[in-house]
């Protein structure tokens, strides 16, 4: 019989040859890792998922497609790029999974991204592999005519990799309704095909959901508002701490506000704003999507009640629930800390593994509810789902439907987590439940396909 130690052996095991056949890729390395270290539980209890390479296949991606992108600016200068797509695991679906458009993406982030994926798509019960994509490329301050050539030379030769019933990729930092509308358009005139379901987060106007932007963000609320419920509150009259002014932040915001809550900051590259009103998503809508502008300059049209603190860290400000939504590793443990101090009971991930392991076991040590990415931030992939879903159907839903939709998957997601810890022996423990119960799905759809 295979005991928890045995099991543990094997996966520290595994982790050390991973690292070995990855190297200088230490955001999947501690992806890997934090899966990892949960499932001895699981293979003690179900030892067939240790027989067939299971584990190992899991953790090697399906396929990864490297590719130059040559582009033009509006000066005439040609400017070389790298996109990337890893396809990591189509078990239980198509692979699905966004495009970062960002100057820090390189394989080791898609892989990290591609991975979470697999587990938050299978956590939605959507029939949806995992698979992610991006460039090196840096939007900021472009042209839309940059953009847009740009985005036709990525999609040259992206195209060949997906498709409807293969890869649907969505959009991710740096890459909006504008991008997806490129990126779009350069398929349909390569292929000659209308494929509405080859992309997600597509305009309402032509074969987009109702909801799409906003479900990131609207999802991380939810999946904080249902551990509240557990804990017997609600999040009426509760303060939040929002990092990030993209659009996962802007959206978490506006369900928080929706909901009763005070959210209290948002954030970027320069430092964050602190709103004693609250943040006006209306202005914030302005000054990040409309004018692209900075934070600071919401502050200087907010009023007295606003301020601005230059390289900052958001979560110095007190408050009942914090909700990172910006990048991956942006709390750490010190940060945890404080948050631990000023009294914080619940943690959503919006973004990204945004919280780094130290700081995710000092939360778990202090008794704060912590919600993962791979469960909290599901709602936008959800609805991305459901999008195809439309797609498929040459139909549109309403608003009020893809919402009521979304409300219903969080909680799903929020139980199946739930129930998953009670039943491996950790009460409580979100990461734990999302890692098995993710596991679980894929794992059971690779066993009944065979070795391949």
């Amino acid at each position: 019989m295979t005991t928890r130690d045995d099991s543990k052996t094997r996966l520290d095991a595994l982790r050390v040859e991973i690292e070995r056949r990855n190297p200088a890729q230490p955001e999947f390395h501690q992806a890997v890792h934090e899966v990892l270290e949960t499932l001895a539980p699981v293979l003690a209890a179900r030892p067939e998922y240790a027989e067939p390479g299971l584990i190992e296949r899991l953790c090697e991606p399906e396929r990864q497609v490297i590719f130059r992108v040559p582009w033009q600016d509006d000066q005439g200068r040609v400017h070389v790029n790298r996109g990337f797509r890893v396809e990591f695991n189509s078990a239980l679906g198509p692979y699905k999974g966004g495009l970062r458009f960002h100057p820090s993406v390189n394989l080791g982030i898609i892989k990290f991204l591609g991975f979470e994926q697999v587990f938050k798509n299978a956590l939605t019960g959507l029939g949806i592999g995992g698979g992610k994509g991006g460039s090196d490329f840096d939007p900021h301050g472009r042209s839309d005519a940059e953009i847009m050539r740009f985005c036709q030379s990525f999609m040259t030769e992206l195209y060949r990799h997906i498709g409807e019933h293969t890869d649907v990729p969505a959009g991710d930092i740096g890459v909006g309704g504008r991008e997806i509308g490129y990126l779009f358009g350069q398929y349909r005139r390569i292929t000659n095909r209308w494929e509405a379901g080859v992309l997600t987060g597509k305009g309402v106007g032509w074969g987009g959901s109702a909801i799409r932007p906003e479900a990131t963000g609207y999802g991380s609320v939810l999946f904080a508002a249902a551990m509240l419920r557990e804990r017997g509150e609600d999040l009426e009259g509760q303060t939040a701490v929002v990092s990030g002014s993209g659009n996962v932040a802007i959206y978490t915001v506006e369900k928080l506000l929706a909901l009763g809550a005070n959210p209290l900051t948002c954030s970027d590259s320069s430092g964050y704003v602190v709103d004693d009103k609250g943040i006006d998503v209306d202005l914030l809508k302005q000054v990040k999507e409309v004018e692209r502008g900075r934070i600071s300059e919401y502050a200087e049209r907010r009023g007295a009640s606003a301020r601005f603190v230059p390289g900052g860290r958001v979560w110095e400000v007190p408050a009942d629930i914090a909700l990172p939504s910006a990048t991956q590793n942006e709390l750490d443990e010190n940060d945890a800390a404080t948050l631990v101090r000023n009294g914080v009971k619940a943690v959503a991930e919006g973004a990204n593994m945004p919280t780094t392991p130290e700081a995710v076991h000092l939360f778990q040590r202090a008794g704060v509810a912590f919600g993962p990415g791979k469960a909290a931030n599901a709602g936008g992939v959800a609805v991305s789902a459901l999008e195809m879903a439309q797609n498929h159907a040459r139909t549109a839903w309403s608003p009020a439907r893809v919402e009521e939709e979304l409300t219903h998957i969080m909680n799903d997601i929020h139980t199946t987590c739930h129930e998953t810890a009670d039943r491996y022996g950790a009460p409580g423990d979100y990461v734990t439940g999302a890692n098995i119960a993710g596991f679980e799905r894929v794992a059971d759809a690779m066993l009944a396909q065979g070795v391949i």
